[in-house]
């Protein structure tokens, strides 16, 4: 049975958002800046944030990839008297690492069915298979085979359950599983616990609890640390309070805790997000004083508010120095050649983008959207809609952004009755058109004066399981007002009231 899962297994085994620059400062001594912070730093190895811990246990044996764990799994299975149930352990861990967990899951059925008792260890990784495959119902049911075994669930095991709500955006579920463990006092929360939770809180922009649930954090003997810190800054600057996360860094240096790369990075993207740009440079040469190198994600900022402030060589000579320093740019290489297409130097980008196979670099959906969108924006349709099949032929899948992006341009270009057929085509395929690719076709019949036709392509949203925003509805809504439809225009305002689309959000 084994050999036959062995085979399975082994035979089985977005587009990035640009916002154009409307500030007209610059960026000071961007040179020395970036010879002092790039060129003169050394890498780092920040800790990884959001990782659960699941008990300690001896190391386990260097396996690294399925079919030696599988192997030795085997050869283990076979042997009499059976190995301790760490050894078996020892061989289901790395599998986690490698995010095999329903080969791990079947494993521990085989375990069982030899008659080897699993401890602690062994429900904890259990438990956080099920919550990486989303079946909550069944991590909570090894719960219960803690008692049957005369083993309590310790800070491990809550503490999996909850990164697995967490992990689920199911926070609520999250939070009663903390309060259970505080109320209960058979184990007390540990730093991992609230850091883990305080992700969860974050994540859906709660930023207030996740503040005072750090606050809480003394109260019970824990002290917060970088991981701790560094996830509350990144959810504040998301939800642009720079100056809240500006304050909370300050605290943090305070008290001794080292900033690491992804701390910075956060910082970073704050004050760049609102054109803070001396700050920014300020933060970087931080960064360099502290021996930090800045890695990927802190080159692509640097590329994104260089091009945002119309400096494109300059953006360039970072993509150039980052592929010197064996840095992959794919995402810095999408935004430089978004920055040209802004200018309107289309020809520019598609150096980037023909140079990117040179250096060794496959562009990916994100960087053909990027073109693609600089040609229909430049009305050259002929070279969008051949690089779109190019994309296909090179492997490289088209997403619904994709599809929105050449319709629009179809439609930007008096090419309705192309549109309407790439419109049907996609609804032919296996990717669906969401609301954003109907009010596109939408707003390109109605500017054509087809308001009819927009109308009944309108009416055909709900029947297709999609929900007109307030969008949709003012475009229509505008489109009957210039075809001289008053009442029905009034019809439908009065419709969009009532399905609580209120005209006051759409600006």
């Amino acid at each position: 049975m084994l050999k036959m899962m062995r085979k399975s297994v082994l035979s089985s085994s977005g587009c990035y958002s640009y916002r154009s620059s409307s500030g007209t400062r610059g960026m000071p001594f961007l040179h020395s800046t970036l010879s002092t912070a790039l060129f003169h730093s050394q890498p780092s190895n920040p800790s990884k944030s959001g990782e659960t811990h699941l008990g300690n246990q001896p190391l386990e044996p260097r396996l690294s990839n399925v079919e030696d764990a599988l192997k030795v799994f085997d050869e283990m299975l076979q042997r009499r008297p059976l190995p301790s149930v760490v050894r078996f352990n020892q061989v289901l861990a790395p599998l986690v690492k490698l995010k095999h967990y329903p080969t791990v899951l079947s494993l521990n059925s085989q375990m069982l069915l030899s008659g080897i008792r699993p401890d602690h260890y062994t429900l904890n990784i259990t438990i956080n298979c099920y919550c990486r495959l989303n079946r909550m119902d069944y991590a909570l049911s090894v719960l219960s085979h803690f008692f049957k075994l005369g083993l309590q669930p310790d800070v491990a095991t809550l503490t999996t359950l909850i990164h697995g709500f967490v992990l689920r955006n199911r926070v609520a579920d999250a939070a009663s599983v903390f309060r259970k463990m505080v109320v209960g006092g058979h184990c007390q929360p540990d730093v991992v616990t609230f850091s883990t939770l305080i992700k969860g809180f974050c994540a859906v922009g709660n930023n207030t609890a996740a503040i005072h649930l750090l606050r809480k954090m003394e109260e019970y003997g824990c002290q917060p640390n970088i991981i701790t810190f560094s996830t509350i800054i990144d959810g504040l600057v998301k939800d642009t309070l720079v100056d809240e996360a500006k304050n909370l860094f300050s605290e943090m240096v305070g008290r001794g805790i080292v900033p690491n790369v992804i701390t910075y990075n956060s910082m970073i993207q704050g004050v760049c997000s609102i054109e803070r740009w001396k700050e920014a440079w300020r933060l970087l040469n931080e960064m360099a004083s502290q021996g930090i190198f800045p890695d990927v994600f802190t080159f692509n900022i640097l590329v994104d508010a260089l091009c945002k402030e119309g400096r494109i060589g300059q953006a360039k000579s970072v993509v150039q120095f980052m592929i010197q320093r064996g840095i992959e740019p794919n995402t810095s290489c999408s935004i430089l050649i978004n920055g040209y297409c802004k200018q309107k130097k289309i020809s520019k980008a598609y150096k980037i983008f023909k140079d990117m196979p040179l250096r060794g670099l496959v562009p990916d959906t994100v960087t053909y959207n990027t073109l693609i969108d600089g040609f229909c924006k430049a009305g050259r349709l002929q070279e969008a809609e051949k690089l779109f099949s190019e994309m296909q032929d090179c492997g490289q899948l088209p997403n619904i952004q994709t599809y929105n992006i050449i319709l629009d341009g179809l439609c930007n270009n008096q090419q309705l009755s192309k549109a309407i057929e790439f419109l049907r085509e996609m609804e032919g395929n296996k990717l669906k058109p969401d609301v954003v690719t109907y009010t596109i076709v939408i707003e390109g019949l109605c500017n054509a004066g087809e308001v009819q036709s927009a109308k009944d392509l309108f009416c055909g949203l709900s029947p297709k399981g999609v929900q007109p925003n307030v969008r949709t509805y003012t475009i229509m809504i505008s489109g009957l007002c210039k075809g001289g439809l008053l009442v029905e225009a009034e019809e439908m305002l009065r419709e969009m009231e009532q399905k609580g689309c209120s005209p006051r959000l759409y600006q």
